[in-house]
Parts: structure tokens; C-alpha cells; sequence
């Protein structure tokens, strides 16, 4: 008899009922597996994965958390945006799911009264490179991906732009947003454990192990977990696995995979600045340009749900996911870059507030090149059975959240997959 102590979860009440269901997975442990799904990763993604898997019937799932409290990493560690998804080639999986999760988060937020608001956002254009940037976007929104954006006229951003500046033009995207992530966690999890679904907190995983050999995971999972606070460890068995481990991902796809397949993840923080001072007080985010080989999105002026307005991300390569201090050193740097759009911004007031770290999947050198756009990587991973394996999931994971969700039941389970927004 497999030990069943999780971090205080009592997975023997759940044996009953536990891998009823087959569906597409075949396994002869089925009888034997303590539940039907464990996800490893308690992050808004993990989450939300987590809640769809819970609404099939007749199955079980366990959402496996290394911290004291579900989306202490990434997830509560960002810009709380709600994108449009217009930043990504029409043919990429960021571009998809951003577009069908940005609809299901604002329906979601609707229905289970989540703090959100349609505040809109403004890409600010300074040189004639950054307007042809521009241009690109609106022509891939327009002609493709159906996402909406205008331009911003001349008297529009004299009447409106609330000291912004934008010298060669200026990009609206109304359907951009914010969301208390907090509360859309709080949410995720209440709607998982409505579900049946059991959340292990500190418990990170130090082993994985597919069942069976033809191929591996045909039989099932074993997952060896920790229980942080006592230091004892036991072994969970599942038909299926979803690696949704975030900052921990790659260490748990190279826990199962040989190691000529075994990957490296690379870590971008982003530091954040809050602004105190009450002008010019803005009422939209506001984006520069996307710069190629800036890993990121520039230093942008996001909202907070009372108004508050702060500064950020940057990008700092750093080798430690707990490098979470801000670095002051790179305020001038952040000012700088901020007076290009918000000229009469008050560097007195600004302050450091928070940071975050993002995982890539490549480095400092090949984003610098404009070769590091990494697509995410979501798929049934090749050679294993009962495997859906999630790298890479950065910006913009937050607002895919719920469709990447759909995407993981779907991989699992085809097309009968229940919808989340239902």
C-alpha cells in the first residue's frame, strides 16, 4: 500500500470513484491510482487547469503546491493585466489562447464578482521604427486575428493623453484590462474544491515516474511529494499528470525525461516602481513600442484596481527564481525610459515596490538577437502516455489562464471537454 499523507490532504477518503473514468488514457492502474489527475503547480494556471479537470465527471484531482498558500510566484508577482493578445504572430499558441482567455477571464470576473475593470491602454509611439511597429500590430489585429485597436488622433491626445506623449502616433486597445489576481485565485480555488478537487499545499515534488513501458505512463504516474513543515515524504499514483509547476516546470519535465531531452529554463525579473505623487495622474496603461530583443514589453505604466499607478517590468537576467528584491540601481534606468511617454513624471516620488521573475526558455543572448520568441509550450509530450506538459508559460499566461485550460482537457480528453465558462 502506497503511503497517502500529503501535507495534511486525507487522500484515503478520495479512493472511492478515483480513475473511473478512462476516456481517451488507457491504464491498469486505473483501479489502483489514488486520483484520476494530479497537476503539479498551484499557480493561477495551475489552478485554472486544475478547476477544469475537477468538472469531469467521475474523476478526481489533485492540485500539488510547493508553497504555504496557492500563486505565490509568478502568479502574484506581475503586472495584473488582462491583454489583448495583438503582441503575437497569428499563428502562435500565445496569440490564440490570449485572444480566447482574455473572453472567458472577463466572463469569469463578471459572474463571480472578480475586481476587474476595462481600463483600455494606449502603445505610444516616439521615432519612426516604433510607428512601422505599430502599424504591423494594427494590420495583424485588423486583417487577422480580429482583435480591435485604432489610432489615437492628434486631438484626441491633446484633449485625452493626460500628459502622455506620443511623437509618431499613438495605438488604442480598448479591450485591454485589470484584474485583482488575488481574488481570481481565491476564486479558481473555490470553484476547483466546489468541484471535489483537493489542493496539497507545501508539498514540492522530488520525484515522477510513469507506470508502464509501452509506452512510459501507459500504466499510470507516480509522484514522490514532501511534506515541507514535517520533512516526510510519500508517493502519490495518478492515471494522468499535467506539469503546470511554473518557475518549477523544467525541473519536473527533467525529473522524467532522458537527459539528451532535458531543457534549461532561463530567469528574467522584472523590478516594479510605485508612484506616490497625484499628477499626472493617468487613467489607462500605457505601453511603449515593443522593441525587438527587449524580452519583454518595456517599462509600462499599469493601474492597480484603487487607481494606484506604478512602473515596470524591466528586465534583469538573474540566475536565482528567489532573486526577489527590488533592485533600486536600475530606478535611473526606469526613469529614463518613462519620461519617453510621461514626460512630467516626478522621479521623486517614484519608489521600489515589487519584483517578479518570468521564466524563458532562452537566454539573454538569443532575446538580444531577436531570436528568443518562444511560443508556449503546452502538448502531450512525446513518448509518454497520461502526460501534458506545460513550459515556458509567461506573459501572457495570466489572461490564457482558463483557455489554456481548455487547451490541457482537450489534449487530455478530445473534444468532449467540459468548458469552463459553463
Amino acid at each position: 500500500m502506497l503511503a497517502r499523507r500529503c501535507a495534511a490532504v486525507p487522500l484515503p477518503s478520495l479512493r472511492a470513484g478515483c480513475g473511473s473514468q478512462r476516456l481517451q488514457f488507457s491504464s491498469t492502474a486505473a483501479s489502483r491510482a489514488d486520483f484520476t489527475h494530479v497537476v503539479v503547480g498551484g499557480g493561477v494556471v495551475g489552478l485554472a487547469v486544475a478547476r477544469q479537470l475537477a468538472l469531469r465527471p467521475s474523476t478526481s484531482t489533485l492540485l500539488v503546491e510547493r508553497n504555504a498558500a496557492v500563486g505565490t510566484e509568478t502568479s502574484s508577482r506581475n503586472s495584473e493585466v488582462i491583454h489583448a493578445g495583438i503582441y503575437y504572430g497569428a499563428a502562435s499558441l500565445k496569440m490564440r489562447l490570449c485572444v480566447r482567455g482574455r473572453r472567458l477571464l472577463y466572463d469569469l470576473c463578471d459572474r463571480h464578482a472578480v475586481g476587474h475593470r476595462r481600463t483600455g491602454k494606449w502603445i505610444v509611439a516616439q521615432t519612426d521604427a516604433q510607428r512601422g511597429a505599430l502599424e504591423r500590430i494594427h494590420a495583424l489585429c485588423r486583417d487577422e486575428i480580429g482583435v480591435e485597436t485604432r489610432w489615437v488622433g492628434r486631438e484626441e491626445m491633446e484633449r485625452d493623453g493626460e500628459g502622455v506623449r506620443a511623437r509618431t502616433g499613438a495605438l488604442d486597445s480598448p479591450t485591454t484590462g485589470i484584474v485583482d489576481v488575488h481574488g481570481l485565485m481565491v476564486c479558481l480555488q473555490g470553484l476547483f474544491e466546489d468541484a471535489g478537487g483537493v489542493v496539497a499545499l507545501n508539498s514540492p515534488v522530488t520525484g515522477v515516474r510513469p507506470l508502464g513501458s509501452s509506452p512510459p505512463g501507459s500504466a499510470g504516474w507516480e509522484v514522490d511529494v514532501r511534506d515541507a513543515s514535517t520533512g516526510e515524504s510519500s508517493t502519490i499514483t495518478a492515471d494522468t499528470l499535467v506539469n503546470a509547476a511554473g518557475l518549477g516546470a523544467v525541473d519536473v519535465h527533467n525529473m522524467i525525461v532522458p537527459e539528451p531531452r532535458r531543457r534549461r529554463l532561463f530567469l528574467a525579473k522584472g523590478n516594479y516602481f510605485s508612484y506616490a505623487a497625484s499628477h499626472p495622474r493617468v487613467s489607462r496603461l500605457i505601453y511603449p513600442a515593443p522593441e525587438p530583443g527587449a524580452g519583454g514589453l518595456g517599462t509600462h505604466l499599469t493601474l492597480d484596481l484603487g487607481g494606484r499607478v506604478r512602473f515596470g517590468p524591466d528586465v534583469e537576467w538573474v540566475e536565482s527564481p528567489d532573486d526577489l528584491a527590488v533592485n533600486a540601481a536600475r530606478l535611473p534606468q526606469a526613469i529614463a525610459e518613462i519620461k519617453k511617454y510621461l514626460p512630467g513624471v516626478d522621479a521623486s516620488c517614484l519608489t521600489p515596490d515589487y519584483a517578479g521573475v518570468r521564466p524563458k526558455l532562452s537566454d539573454k543572448r538569443s532575446v538580444g538577437t531577436g531570436d528568443g520568441f518562444n511560443d508556449f509550450i503546452i502538448r502531450r509530450e512525446d513518448g509518454y502516455e497520461g502526460w501534458v506538459n506545460l513550459l515556458g508559460i509567461e506573459s501572457p499566461g495570466l489572461t490564457s489562464s482558463l483557455a489554456i485550460a481548455e487547451e490541457v482537457d482537450q489534449l487530455m480528453h478530445g473534444s468532449g471537454g467540459t468548458h469552463s465558462t459553463h
